[in-house]
């Protein structure tokens, strides 16, 4: 893998008609960490989710087809994997901060998240103050590690390197409860009737897709995709497909990954 990435930054960058700059030719190369349903995940065999079918869309419009690579997101939101030349953009259901802004270029934000907590059914833990002296699962390198961290100092906060990881915890009992994306919790609730999502966070989070640092043309593309998807109502169709219904809507089912 050493010697292929190597070669491969040798390589002069392919360029789209648009002018923009891929790491592979006909291929827009996306960088994400599995599983995050239903945003990105394994089902039989293929990646699919509701981030893989944004991006879709962003390399249809660039007239190429998507890849998605799995790698830890922690080399995600450090900048590393874009500045390695590992992808050509990152969408990892990724909240915008501060500190990601200083490590690549967002596009304008495309999903409204918060952080919620997640337990098995009647726990009574239903606020960061319930949480006092319990075993609290974080995932690394997130917000939610991060609200936890500052937000529920009387929890003991246990670190797992992925969401699957942490979801089996609290249903193995290994923690009492978990901090995640409500997306992803209230998807994963539905579909296991022994755990509930019991309080959200009023964290007001936006997720946004990351492009290297001064890759100008391809941000452009990024967002200007998003604008179409939400002008001629793509983007609601795609939003309902994982989610139930629009956004703002009351979804009519649990949100589905499936």
């Amino acid at each position: 893998m050493l010697g292929a990435a190597a070669c491969g930054s040798e390589e002069e960058p392919a360029t789209t008609e648009g002018g923009v700059e891929l790491i592979s030719a006909g291929t827009l190369t996306t960088c994400t960490h599995l599983p995050y349903e239903p945003f990105q995940f394994e089902d039989g065999g293929e990646i699919v989710g509701f981030d893989v079918d944004v991006v879709d869309a962003i390399a249809a419009d660039l007239g190429v087809e998507q890849e998605v690579i799995d790698i830890p997101f922690e080399t995600i939101q450090s900048g590393e994997a874009l500045n390695a030349g590992q992808c050509d953009l990152a969408a990892a259901g990724m909240t915008i901060t501060d500190v990601r802004e200083e490590n690549m270029d967002f596009s304008t934000p495309y999903f409204e998240a918060t952080q919620a907590l997640i337990t098995p059914v009647g726990s009574g833990l239903d606020s960061a103050d319930a949480l006092e002296g319990r075993r609290l699962a974080v995932q690394s390198g997130t917000t939610g590690a991060v609200y936890a961290e500052e937000q529920i100092p009387g929890a003991e906060l246990v670190t797992f390197e992925d969401l699957a990881l942490l979801l089996t915890a609290v249903e193995s009992g290994q923690v009492d409860a978990a901090i995640n994306d409500n997306g992803v919790l209230l998807d994963y609730a539905a579909d296991n009737p022994d755990l509930e999502v019991t309080t959200e966070f009023n964290t007001g989070e936006q997720y946004g897709i990351g492009v290297r640092t001064g890759n100008t043309a391809l941000l452009e593309q990024v967002d200007a995709t998003l604008a179409r998807l939400d002008d001629d109502g793509s983007y609601d169709e795609i939003y309902t497909t994982w989610f139930g219904a629009a956004p703002g809507e009351a979804a009519s089912a649990a949100p589905t990954g499936s």
